[in-house]
């Protein structure tokens, strides 16, 4: 019985493949095995929605994770989705355990208490510099794993200088050896994403950190090796979504707080609202006080349609919810999602004076780099794989990240229902 290892680079870029194909432990993918080369993501291209998709297998009006935060009317700075439970529909993972197999999840976004025989979520907030990241974990990852490494590696999830990549590679290869190579296997690992962020799509930083990710994944391939079943294996490198470099940010709400649709009061406070900007990265959710109040709804839209004319900031998507639903599986707290044609990078705060804010390096939002927006204007991301199910020499140019999900079952041998993607049979044996 075929296995699944799974190795996911957060902001892993079809620009990669050529660097790729080079590097001595992702080159058996490109000699052994098959690709598609450009796969596109879900809208909007955001972790979070797209890790839930590449399980699922649906877009986001089915799975209901809609970006990384859970965003919640005339809020900002909402939380983030951690708990397996607000995925409405089963997961690969899910469906796998139902049959048998054993399974594991390493730093998998939204995977907080899932009924996995294995899990370490991803859950600690990413800004968090404390020395009890523990706290976060307790109740949501599985206890073998606490019980088994907490107490030798947790140490990299501790301070300012904390490493969830080191964390989860400290765990990955210890688990193959100690528990036995599970029959689903999820290894995430997030750095690629944070140097782009940093330093830009194309930056030497990034090729550098795509070097480290090849010899983590060598010792992964090197465990299954030694202590699981490497001729059962089929490897799978993927990832989530792309990025692009970003040109400049609007402060989108303080553009709204001048042309009146904000008022703060005497505290600088939030006081009323027309509309409101939720940040999406590339992207921006636009959020009507009372959607159905149309003389206001309709001088909003010409507000936004205005922006279509301001070389600053040369607004080119214009989305209502039925539009958004309609053409992207896309549903959520908004009234309007908008887009720019630049590399304009959307900030949400209505506190500063100015409406383009300066760069903050290393943020998700304001760095050199972000993502969110559309799948088919970002740099997209790949899918590689190598095993005893998938053919040798194909390359599909073109794929979508619901694709994912059905055919990696397909290697596991079982269908999932009510997908929204296709099995990649191009790729898989017969």
């Amino acid at each position: 019985m075929n296995k699944l290892l799974v190795f996911c680079i957060d902001a892993l870029c079809t620009y990669d493949l050529e660097q790729m194909s080079i590097l001595e432990h992702f080159a058996p993918f490109f000699m052994q095995g098959s690709n598609v080369v450009r796969v596109q993501p879900v809208y909007p291209s955001m972790t979070y929605s797209c890790h839930t998709s590449i399980l699922t297998g649906t877009y986001v009006n089915k799975h209901g994770i809609e970006q990384n935060e859970n965003v919640v009317r005339g809020k900002l700075r909402s939380p983030w989705y951690v708990m397996k439970k607000d995925v409405k529909v089963p997961t690969l993972l899910d469906l796998a355990k139902e049959r048998g197999r054993v399974v594991c999840s390493l730093s998998w976004p939204v995977s907080g208490a899932a009924d996995y025989d294995f899990n370490m979520p991803m859950i600690v907030p990413y800004n968090y510099t404390g020395d009890e990241p523990d706290k976060y974990l307790r109740g949501k990852a599985t206890d073998n794993l606490l019980d088994a490494y907490w107490w030798k590696f947790g140490r990299f999830l501790k301070g300012k200088d904390r490493s969830l990549d080191h964390y989860t590679m400290a765990l990955a290869p210890e688990i193959i050896r100690d528990f036995g190579q599970p029959d689903v296997m999820l290894i995430k690992l997030c750095d690629l994403d944070n140097i782009r962020h940093n330093y830009g799509v194309y930056s030497r930083e990034a090729a550098e950190q795509l070097r480290k990710h090849n010899h983590e994944f060598g010792v992964i391939v090197d465990a299954v090796r030694r202590y699981g079943d490497y001729e059962a294996t089929n490897f799978v490198v993927l990832g989530d979504h792309g990025q692009t470099d970003v040109e400049d940010v609007l402060n989108m709400n303080a553009l709204f707080k001048d042309h009146g649709f904000i008022r703060l009061n005497e505290s600088g406070g939030l006081e009323s609202y027309d509309a409101l900007c939720h940040s999406v990265g590339m992207s921006a959710w636009i959020e009507l006080y009372d959607p159905d109040n149309q003389e206001v709804r309709q001088r909003v839209y010409n507000f936004l349609l205005s922006l279509q004319r301001d070389p600053r900031i040369k607004l080119k998507y214009i989305f209502n919810k039925e539009e958004a639903e309609s053409q992207f599986g896309l549903t959520g707290p908004f009234d309007y999602v908008i887009e720019s044609e630049r590399g304009l990078s959307f900030w949400e705060g209505y506190e500063l004076g100015s409406i383009f804010t300066e760069r903050v390096l290393g943020d998700k939002v304001a760095g050199n780099a972000s993502h969110g927006g559309l799948p088919f204007k970002e740099e997209t991301t790949s899918f590689l794989a190598y095993g005893p199910s998938i053919k040798q020499g194909v390359s599909l140019e073109h794929a979508l990240m619901v694709d994912e999900a059905p055919t990696m079952a397909r290697m596991l041998g079982f269908d999932m229902p009510n997908v929204d993607g296709r099995v990649l049979t191009e790729l898989l044996k017969d």
